[in-house]
């Protein structure tokens, strides 16, 4: 009798214990830093934005999505452990990224149908010191071009949770690594300011998708709201 398949749409508070904060700060600096060393020009800038660290667990971290690299630099750049949203199939047995998924934390979510048990895992999750990591535009999208057309989900998400965003641009991104001597890809990270999980749908993706722009190469379609003129001067 085959032994029924845990569904990780559904994880717990206790799962983000002691011990897979020590395991995933393990992975991130000496995994992760020493990767992204030998085979990324990179620079990160923006730290000055992120939320104290007693407050991280608080907050929604999201990026524009480039590659499958996306989630450990994220996380490289933001110095704290994140849990990603992540779909359904990674987590299928057989699946190449399968092994890190699932012990770095992340969760399954199904891209066709929402859940509840997303939102309880999300209430979990950020119940815990760990912060939520997301990415708006629902899958790998080509780098630049125009950005628009994110899933609104993340900002669903964000104010049921009453937990602001983060979001985190990935610029500058030329490829995955060349596996040639003393040949280096090339990258930037930068964090920006907090996005209120207060502000209206419209104001909250024309933000996002402004800091973003500012420091990737996009062009912002996303309609400037009526009153944008206020939110610049909070």
């Amino acid at each position: 009798m085959n032994k029924k398949q845990r569904n990780y749409n559904r994880r717990y508070p206790y799962e983000y214990n002691i011990f897979r904060t020590a395991f995933y700060l393990w992975f991130l600096y000496f995994v992760v830093h020493p990767f992204m060393w030998i085979f990324y020009n990179y620079t990160i800038t923006g730290r000055e934005n992120l939320p104290p660290k007693s407050k991280s667990g608080k907050f929604i971290y999201t990026a524009n999505h480039v590659s499958h690299f996306d989630p450990p630099m994220v996380s490289m750049a933001c110095a704290r452990p994140i849990a990603y949203m992540a779909k359904k199939e990674l987590f299928e047995k057989g699946d190449k990224f399968e092994f890190l998924v699932k012990r770095l934390g992340a969760f399954a979510v199904d891209r066709t149908k929402p859940e509840i048990a997303t939102f309880k895992t999300v209430r979990d999750i950020l119940s815990t010191s760990w912060s939520l990591g997301v990415f708006p535009q629902g899958g790998i999208r080509p780098y630049g071009s125009e950005l628009g057309d994110l899933k609104k989900g993340f900002i669903v998400i964000a104010k049921n949770a009453k937990a602001d965003i983060v979001p985190v641009a990935i610029g500058g991104f030329d490829g995955y690594p060349k596996l040639k001597p003393f040949t280096r890809r090339n990258v930037r990270l930068h964090v920006g300011k907090p996005i209120s999980y207060k502000l209206s749908e419209e104001e909250i993706i024309y933000e996002w998708c402004k800091q973003i722009s500012e420091h990737a190469d996009y062009v912002n379609v996303a309609p400037i709201p009526e009153n944008y003129k206020q939110i610049e001067q909070v």
